[in-house]
């Protein structure tokens, strides 16, 4: 469409130019008189098709003044098969839109419209393109004094960055493409601004394993080293602290982050693609993102989730049945304050719950109540107003039992969500959030409001920057004032507001799907109840229950959303390493044995390859068998055990024999509370009876032995005495006398005494 300026002929007066939009925009809205509007002329035909593509990388000021000067940069590329001849990107600003869902309407709209778009500004501000070869890319900046937009009234306008030229098919001047965006207008300070809460959320994926070292101080294995690069420069939690640190934000914190950074700063260890673990390097990268953290906060509003930021909707839908899930609220909450207090030196508030994307139903209020929190975090598109009260009404709903729920702006919280690495991307999206954020302040109503903001739970480092920009454009505080999310929690609600949580049915499908399954539950409640059966048994459980109650709560994290692989892969893991560690302490396997007589001992060793003591065991053996083998005095016999760490424990059973053969015996420990710990052990005994004969027999043939040992003695001291005496013991024949000889059966000399 030509400017109005083309078509009278002339270049009107700015009066003139003003009538002329309002009058086009007038009728626009009727469809016989916009049929004549969209009549073709020669020098501003539209394009069939865009064939050039706009691009918006910067706008600046983004909320500007009287007096400023409005500048637009962006790159525009053909993308149509011919060259472009005689071009120029020039702007167009609207009438103020009426509302937001007008903003709506004009952010969703693509290619050039006669009669709807309005008309070029002064062509003196326009930017020359010669020539534009096809696929060819020409970047451009508009500077445009304010004072040129002739903007009269507060509200929000739409400004369209188009471009325009000839092809040699179409050799007159057409629109070839065009990108919208928004320009707030509010020069001086309202005498009525809404209070903006904007939650900046400190979260991050589970990182830590349950695992431990074996030396003393515990030191930690990660399941990667990928925290310590969103903790360097340029990372995402590097970027949310150094941006949040100069913006009126309140933090949202996820205490197992902190719990997981503090123990990097201790030194730690992670696991390797192929498995193995090495020893972690990035020590000095998590004490100053810590000591930049904790500057950033102070004399800050800081709310701590429950540790490891447990999946409230999962819970109130899939885990609520499963036994001891629902009692991990609680500790989870106390732990929380304490580590925020601990790491940062702050005192938060922990009276807030915050479900996935702020969707809630009964189930879920109650859960997120359940762990003491008052407050439940939802937004305008779980909890939605009828429309009667003609306005978006104030963030806090009373909702029963003590319960408020914070209803946060659904535009505004998901204004960030997309890809935010471009400039274009990121200039279209600030733009249309302070365009939201003015809308909202303009609906006709007396009371003052108090708006808040949850936007995604861990947002990229384009997206925040992008939703720093944001922010910044709203600090001269001329519609909007910063508060902190217990003073939104607190604000009074309008009169007739919604209260009504929304039913089951009306909870979002797609959210439905990811939600962590029943058996991830049972899977959890598996491992608790196998921790609770090894602690009994530890002289520091401590070192056992903190590490693995922590990883319980991180099990149950909102962050393996749309992960479930890798969620039961996690589960897995936890359990098996459990495993191992109970399977340290055991009854160490035995050879069979033979028992001869009617009593013996038999020895069976504990092993404790743990680093700690363990007490509180019973070791019992049992025979299969006991009219053969008996323990005791019914065939079974049990002594307590305690073995020090490092350490094997031998036990001693007084086994009676009252019958030859084989016997069958298992060893077994149990706990105090008579709970089997561990593998039993089965052995055999070979139990062989002993006669009164057989002893008569053998006790006989010891007595011979005796006597005839006696005799040997005596003989030897009388020829020892003799020749004491001086009596000559050679023969008459001169030979050596050998004593007496006699050859026994088997030829060999034996000496006998005479």
């Amino acid at each position: 469409m030509a400017e109005a300026a083309d078509i009278q002929g002339t270049s009107p007066a700015p009066a003139r130019r003003r009538w002329l939009r309002r009058t086009i925009a007038l009728l626009a809205g009727t469809p016989l008189l916009a049929a004549l509007v969209h009549s073709p002329v020669p020098l501003a035909r539209a394009a069939e098709t865009s064939s050039v593509d706009v691009q918006l990388t910067g706008l600046s000021p983004t909320a500007p003044v009287k007096g400023d000067t409005l500048t637009i940069s962006g790159t525009v590329v053909n993308n149509g098969r011919e060259t472009i001849n005689g071009a120029h990107v020039g702007l167009r600003v609207g009438p103020a839109l009426g509302d937001r869902s007008s903003i709506d309407e004009a952010a969703e709209r693509s290619g050039f419209r006669a009669g709807t778009d309005p008309a070029e500004i002064d062509q003196a501000y326009s930017v020359k393109i010669a020539s534009l070869p096809s696929k060819a890319g020409q970047d451009f900046t508009l500077r445009v004094p304010v004072a040129k937009l002739e903007l009269d009234k507060d509200g929000v306008y739409q400004l369209g960055v188009s471009v325009s030229g000839e092809t040699d098919s179409r050799p007159y001047e057409q629109v070839l493409g065009i990108r919208r965006t928004f320009l707030p207008w509010q020069p001086e300070p309202a005498a009525k601004r809404s209070q903006l809460t904007y939650l900046w959320p400190l979260i991050s994926s589970t990182h830590l394993t349950a695992e431990t070292g074996s030396d003393e101080v515990q030191t930690p294995v990660f399941l990667d080293d990928s925290l310590a690069a969103e903790l360097g420069t340029g990372g995402r939690l590097e970027r949310m602290v150094s941006l949040g640190r100069e913006l009126p934000v309140t933090w949202v914190i996820d205490p197992d982050l902190l719990y997981t950074v503090d123990a990097m700063t201790k030194g730690y260890r992670y696991r390797t693609p192929d498995g193995r673990i090495v020893q972690g390097k990035n020590k000095a990268v998590a004490e100053q993102w810590l000591s930049s953290l904790e500057a950033a906060v102070q004399g800050k509003k800081v709310v701590a989730l429950p540790f490891a930021d447990p999946d409230i909707a999962s819970l109130a839908h899939q885990g609520k049945d499963v036994s001891g899930t629902l009692g991990q609220l609680r500790p989870a909450t106390d732990k929380a304050k304490q580590a925020v207090e601990t790491v940062l030196h702050v005192t938060p508030s922990t009276d807030f719950s915050w479900p996935l994307e702020g969707a809630i139903d009964p189930a879920i209020v109650n859960v997120a109540t359940s762990a003491g929190a008052h407050n439940v975090l939802t937004r305008s598109d779980s909890l939605q107003e009828t429309g009667a009260l003609g306005y978006t009404p104030s963030a806090a709903r009373p909702i029963g039992a003590g319960a408020t729920a914070v209803v946060a702006d659904a535009e505004l919280s998901t204004a960030f969500e997309g890809d935010m690495l471009s400039a274009a991307s990121s200039t279209l999206a600030v733009q249309q959030f302070l365009a939201h954020s003015l809308a909202l302040n303009l609906q006709k109503t007396d009371n003052q409001r108090s708006f808040v903001v949850t936007p995604q739970r861990m947002p990229s480092a384009s997206q925040a920057q992008t939703m720093a920009e944001a922010l910044r454009g709203l600090q001269a505080g001329r519609w909007t004032q910063p508060a902190d999310l217990d003073a939104a929690a607190a604000a009074k609600p309008d009169a007739g507001v919604n209260t009504q949580v929304p039913g089951a049915g009306q909870y979002p499908e797609a959210l439905h799907k990811t939600e962590l399954p029943v058996s991830a539950f049972e899977k959890i409640r598996t491992t608790q109840n196998t921790l609770d059966h090894f602690k009994v048994i530890l002289t520091a459980p401590d070192r056992v229950e903190i590490p693995f109650g922590n990883t319980t709560n991180r099990e149950m994290s909102t962050s393996w959303r749309g992960r479930p692989e890798e969620a039961r892969l996690y589960r897995d893991q936890v359990q098996d390493y459990l495993i191992g560690l109970t399977e340290k302490v055991k009854v160490v396997p035995k050879s069979d044995a033979t028992l001869s007589g009617h009593s013996a001992t038999i020895p069976v060793s504990v092993q404790n390859s743990l680093v700690q003591d363990v007490h509180g065991l019973v070791l019992r053996v049992k025979s299969a068998n006991p009219t053969r083998l008996m323990f005791g005095d019914s065939g079974q016999a049990e002594q307590e055990v305690t073995v020090q760490g490092g350490h094997s424990q031998t036990v001693k059973f007084t086994a009676n024999a009252t019958a030859s053969g084989p016997v069958e015996v298992t060893a077994q420990l149990f706990t105090k509370d008579g709970v089997p710990y561990g593998k039993e052990r089965r052995f055999t005994v070979e139990a062989t009876e002993i006669t009164p004969t057989v002893m008569l027999v053998i006790a006989g043939g010891v007595l011979l032995l005796v006597l005839a040992g006696i005799k040997m003695y005596a003989s030897r001291k009388r020829v020892a005495a003799r020749a004491a005496a001086g009596e000559s013991t050679q023969p008459s024949d001169g030979t050596p006398d050998t004593g007496p000889q006699s050859t026994g059966p088997s030829g060999t000399g034996e000496t006998v005494d005479h």
